[in-house]
Parts: structure tokens; C-alpha cells; sequence
């Protein structure tokens, strides 16, 4: 059990450096290769950010373990939305341009529900897989192609300014590329080995260690972004991060595990989980209109909403836990 833990703990460390590193290379290589900034910003950094969701949910999957595939996906853009943004809110309100209300969230919303579709039937089959990752490859290729008609993206921008203050010799990008996709895999390996152990020792279904330590673990990048973000006053790259890590874990994480392996999905997925990742987003966007309409602002109020529905949540989850445990 301690060994167990020691690897969830380990993992997770190891699984946000390696992300870091592994994203830090390839977009240094990227650069070397005169791969244009926008893509580096929307492909290579927008990856990186859920790289660490990716890895563990394709190896849940690979594991025959479909629980925490679905419960690292889902519950990643619950941390994300409820906690994440919540916390920042709470440290500074965070202003919403008229874009994000009028495209980014709805969109959001919509791939949710494309989502939420396969569910139904409580199975998520190589097929539903495919689709899912066609789906977000479409979205992808849209928001490259609009990037470079308007030429005016601030991930890229932000991406080719991280590169030039602080430049990598080609040979070093590689070999940070290789060291951090080999760490990836191995410490998501770990993760998934630890979270899945105690699961067992404890009686708790890997879907609850999905939703909760685990999500919480994948989403530290997207925290850590957050929080220098609003030092920074970048409110944009707040709300662009989480949106974007929304379509990556909704569309790419749920889609590749399933295209890996076939997923069995609890009712509860269903009506628990991917709900309240629909009803956080529509939320979100509610909160962007106010009740005098274009608000465009997540406000200290709204934070301490969204921070409570995450704990409340959580709470309920592990109530489950000891309600099953205790036989009632």
C-alpha cells in the first residue's frame, strides 16, 4: 500500500516535469526545423499542457483499466473549470474577451455534447474512438486555419517568445525531446500501476481515483499556467488554456483510450460526471453574460461558486466511497 502511494506520488511528479521538458524540446525542435510559431503555440504547447492526461488514460486503456481512462478525461476538465479557474478567480478576477463568450465557450459546449452522445449506450467502442479524434483533428485544423488567416494567435506569440528568451542548441532539444517522452511514458506507467493498487487495496473503483488524486495530478500543468498567467495579467492565456485543454481531454484523451481499447462506461459516468462537466461549462459561459448581460468577467463571487461545487463534488464522491464501504 505505501509502495503504491510512493508511486502515485512519484508518478505525478515525474509525469509534470517530464511534460515540461518533453514540450520545452519539441518545441525547440520545432523552432530548429522552421515549424511557424502559431503551430508550435496551438499544436506542440496545446498538447504538451495535456500531454500528461493523454499518456495515463492510454495506458489505463492499454491496461484494460477503463475506469481511470474516462475518470482522468472527465475529471480533469472538472478540476480544470471548478478548481482551477475558481482558485484564480479568487485571486483575481478573470475578464472574459466578447471572443471567448461568443466562440471558445459554445464551442466547448457542443463538443461536450458530441461527446456525451457515445455514453448512452454504455459503451465507448473503437468506432466511437475514431469519430472522437476525428472530431478533434477537424477542430484543430479549424483553429490552425483561422490562427494563420488572422495571423494574430497568442499562444503562438507566447510560445515563439518563450523560445527566443531562453534559445536551445538543436542537440539539446532532441535529447530533451527523447529523455521527456520516455519519462512520459514510464511515469505514467507508475501512476497508472500506483492509482489502480490502492484502488484495489481500498475497495475504491478506479473511476473514483480517475476523477479525483489522479485528475488533480494531470491538471497541476494547467495550474501552474494559470497561476503565472494571472501574475502576469494575462487573463487570456488563463481562459485559452483551459479551453483548449477542455477540447484536448474531451475530444483526444476519451478518444485515443477508446481507440486503444474499447471502454465499458458506468451510468454514473454518464449522469454524474458528464454532466457536471456540461453543466460547469454552460456555467462558465453564464457566467460571461451576468445578469445584465456581457459581464465578460469570472468574479471573485463566481470563483468562490465554482470552488465549492468542486468540493462538494469530491466530497460526494468519497461519500459514495465510504456509503459502499460500510454496505449502505
Amino acid at each position: 500500500m505505501l509502495m503504491a502511494i510512493g508511486a502515485i506520488l512519484a508518478g505525478l511528479v515525474l509525469l509534470v516535469w517530464s511534460a515540461d521538458k518533453f514540450v520545452e524540446g519539441a518545441a525547440a525542435t520545432a523552432k530548429h526545423l522552421g515549424m511557424p510559431s502559431l503551430l508550435i503555440g496551438m499544436v506542440i504547447i496545446g498538447f504538451g499542457t495535456s500531454a500528461p492526461e493523454l499518456a495515463v488514460s492510454a495506458m489505463a486503456a492499454a491496461d484494460g483499466n477503463p475506469g481511470l481512462a474516462l475518470g482522468n478525461g472527465y475529471g480533469s476538465n472538472i478540476t480544470n473549470i471548478a478548481l482551477i479557474v475558481g482558485l484564480t478567480a479568487l485571486i483575481a478576477p478573470i475578464t472574459m474577451h466578447s471572443q471567448v463568450i461568443r466562440k471558445e465557450l459554445p464551442l466547448l459546449v457542443v463538443l461536450t455534447l458530441i461527446a456525451g452522445a457515445p455514453l448512452i449506450d454504455g459503451e465507448l467502442t473503437r468506432l466511437d474512438g475514431w469519430v472522437l479524434l476525428g472530431v478533434f483533428a477537424a477542430v484543430m485544423g479549424w483553429s490552425i486555419y483561422q490562427g494563420i488567416k488572422n495571423k494574430d494567435d497568442p499562444l503562438g506569440n507566447a510560445a515563439d517568445a518563450e523560445l527566443i528568451e531562453h534559445p536551445m542548441p538543436l542537440k539539446h532539444a532532441v535529447i530533451w525531446l527523447i529523455i521527456g517522452l520516455v519519462l512520459l511514458i514510464a511515469s505514467s506507467r507508475l501512476l497508472v500501476w500506483g492509482a489502480v493498487t490502492v484502488a484495489q487495496t481500498l475497495g475504491v473503483s478506479d473511476l473514483i481515483i480517475g476523477l479525483t488524486i489522479v485528475a488533480i495530478g494531470t491538471s497541476l500543468p494547467e495550474l501552474a499556467s494559470a497561476i503565472a498567467a494571472v501574475r502576469k495579467n494575462e487573463h487570456d492565456l488563463i481562459l485559452g488554456n483551459i479551453l483548449g485543454s477542455g477540447i484536448f481531454n474531451t475530444l483526444a484523451v476519451v478518444g485515443l483510450a477508446a481507440a486503444i481499447q474499447p471502454l465499458s462506461v458506468d451510468p454514473e459516468v454518464l449522469y454524474r460526471d458528464w454532466t457536471l462537466m456540461l453543466a460547469l461549462t454552460v456555467g462558465l459561459l453564464l457566467m460571461g453574460f451576468g445578469l445584465t448581460g456581457w459581464r465578460k468577467l469570472v468574479s471573485r463571487v463566481d470563483g468562490t461558486i465554482l470552488v465549492t461545487v468542486y468540493f462538494a463534488y469530491t466530497g460526494y464522491l468519497f461519500y459514495t466511497v465510504v456509503a459502499a464501504s460500510s454496505g449502505g
